[in-house]
Protein backbone atom coordinates (compact mmCIF):
# COMPACT_ATOMS: atom_id res chain seq x y z
CA UNK A 1 0.00 0.00 0.00
CA UNK A 2 1.31 3.06 -0.47
CA UNK A 3 0.59 6.04 1.11
CA UNK A 4 1.10 9.90 1.30
CA UNK A 5 2.13 13.27 2.96
CA UNK A 6 0.59 16.49 2.74
CA UNK A 7 3.37 17.23 -0.06
CA UNK A 8 1.93 13.99 -1.81
CA UNK A 9 5.48 11.88 -1.16
CA UNK A 10 5.70 8.68 -0.88
CA UNK A 11 6.18 6.40 1.66
CA UNK A 12 5.79 3.27 0.49
CA UNK A 13 9.11 0.87 0.23
CA UNK A 14 11.36 3.46 1.85
CA UNK A 15 10.85 2.71 5.94
CA UNK A 16 14.14 1.18 5.91
CA UNK A 17 17.69 2.06 4.48
CA UNK A 18 17.56 -1.13 2.69
CA UNK A 19 14.10 0.00 1.03
CA UNK A 20 15.55 3.42 -0.08
CA UNK A 21 18.27 1.43 -1.77
CA UNK A 22 15.76 -1.39 -3.54
CA UNK A 23 13.79 2.00 -4.94
CA UNK A 24 16.71 3.54 -5.97
CA UNK A 25 17.78 0.62 -8.46
CA UNK A 26 14.29 0.33 -9.31
CA UNK A 27 13.96 3.74 -10.11
CA UNK A 28 16.75 3.48 -12.27
CA UNK A 29 15.70 0.54 -14.02
CA UNK A 30 12.01 2.52 -14.84
CA UNK A 31 14.52 5.71 -15.76
CA UNK A 32 12.38 7.51 -13.63
CA UNK A 33 14.57 10.50 -12.87
CA UNK A 34 12.13 12.37 -10.92
CA UNK A 35 11.29 9.71 -8.67
CA UNK A 36 15.06 9.26 -7.98
CA UNK A 37 15.43 12.84 -7.08
CA UNK A 38 13.24 12.14 -4.36
CA UNK A 39 15.02 9.66 -2.69
CA UNK A 40 17.13 12.56 -2.03
CA UNK A 41 17.00 15.33 0.65
CA UNK A 42 17.00 18.96 -0.74
CA UNK A 43 20.71 19.81 0.33
CA UNK A 44 22.14 16.15 -0.37
CA UNK A 45 25.96 15.58 -1.31
CA UNK A 46 26.35 13.16 -4.43
CA UNK A 47 29.49 11.85 -6.06
CA UNK A 48 29.30 9.84 -8.90
CA UNK A 49 32.31 7.88 -10.55
CA UNK A 50 33.71 11.10 -12.36
CA UNK A 51 34.70 12.24 -8.58
CA UNK A 52 33.00 16.06 -8.87
CA UNK A 53 31.33 17.25 -6.09
CA UNK A 54 27.14 18.24 -6.63
CA UNK A 55 25.32 19.46 -4.18
CA UNK A 56 21.52 19.86 -3.81
CA UNK A 57 19.21 18.44 -6.18
CA UNK A 58 19.41 20.21 -9.00
CA UNK A 59 22.73 19.59 -9.61
CA UNK A 60 22.65 15.74 -8.48
CA UNK A 61 19.32 16.01 -11.19
CA UNK A 62 21.73 16.41 -13.44
CA UNK A 63 24.35 14.03 -12.59
CA UNK A 64 21.19 11.30 -12.57
CA UNK A 65 20.46 12.17 -15.96
CA UNK A 66 23.84 11.15 -17.15
CA UNK A 67 23.68 8.05 -15.15
CA UNK A 68 20.36 7.17 -16.81
CA UNK A 69 21.04 8.31 -20.12
CA UNK A 70 23.01 4.94 -20.19
CA UNK A 71 19.89 2.77 -20.29
CA UNK A 72 21.49 0.63 -17.21
CA UNK A 73 21.26 -2.50 -15.62
CA UNK A 74 22.02 -2.60 -11.64
CA UNK A 75 22.53 -5.05 -8.95
CA UNK A 76 22.88 -3.42 -5.40
CA UNK A 77 23.67 -5.47 -2.77
CA UNK A 78 23.34 -3.88 0.89
CA UNK A 79 26.09 -5.26 2.63
CA UNK A 80 25.78 -3.58 5.81
CA UNK A 81 23.82 -0.96 7.05
CA UNK A 82 24.39 0.82 10.65
CA UNK A 83 21.69 2.88 12.66
CA UNK A 84 21.94 5.59 15.16
CA UNK A 85 18.79 6.96 15.93
CA UNK A 86 17.35 9.05 12.17
CA UNK A 87 20.63 8.32 11.00
CA UNK A 88 22.18 5.55 8.63
CA UNK A 89 25.15 4.47 7.25
CA UNK A 90 24.59 1.59 4.00
CA UNK A 91 27.33 0.02 2.49
CA UNK A 92 26.36 -1.42 -0.93
CA UNK A 93 28.04 -3.97 -3.23
CA UNK A 94 27.22 -2.74 -7.17
CA UNK A 95 27.73 -3.34 -10.39
CA UNK A 96 26.21 -1.77 -13.78
CA UNK A 97 26.02 -2.18 -17.43
CA UNK A 98 24.56 0.25 -19.90
CA UNK A 99 25.24 1.81 -23.33
CA UNK A 100 27.31 4.85 -23.66
CA UNK A 101 25.85 7.24 -26.62
CA UNK A 102 28.91 5.93 -29.28
CA UNK A 103 27.26 2.52 -28.81
CA UNK A 104 29.95 0.64 -26.75
CA UNK A 105 29.21 -1.18 -23.51
CA UNK A 106 30.06 0.67 -20.12
CA UNK A 107 29.97 -1.46 -17.28
CA UNK A 108 31.09 -0.40 -13.73
CA UNK A 109 30.94 -1.25 -10.22
CA UNK A 110 32.43 -1.40 -6.68
CA UNK A 111 31.96 -0.44 -3.16
CA UNK A 112 29.55 2.26 -1.82
CA UNK A 113 28.72 4.03 1.36
CA UNK A 114 25.45 5.96 1.57
CA UNK A 115 24.33 8.26 4.53
CA UNK A 116 20.95 8.32 5.18
CA UNK A 117 18.56 10.21 6.98
CA UNK A 118 14.73 9.25 8.35
CA UNK A 119 11.95 12.09 7.78
CA UNK A 120 9.31 13.31 10.25
CA UNK A 121 7.15 11.35 7.89
CA UNK A 122 9.33 8.10 8.74
CA UNK A 123 10.66 8.05 5.22
CA UNK A 124 14.94 7.23 4.71
CA UNK A 125 16.15 10.00 2.37
CA UNK A 126 19.74 9.93 1.01
CA UNK A 127 22.02 13.31 2.27
CA UNK A 128 25.21 11.78 1.31
CA UNK A 129 25.69 9.20 -1.88
CA UNK A 130 29.25 8.35 -2.68
CA UNK A 131 29.48 5.37 -5.05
Amino acid sequence: MTTTTDTGAETAGLSTPAETMASFVEHVHNRDLDALIKLYEPDAVFRPSSGEILTGTDEIRAGLAQLLALRPTMNVDVTQALTSGDTALVVNQWSMTGTAPDGSEVSDGGRSADVLRRQPDGRWLVLIDHP
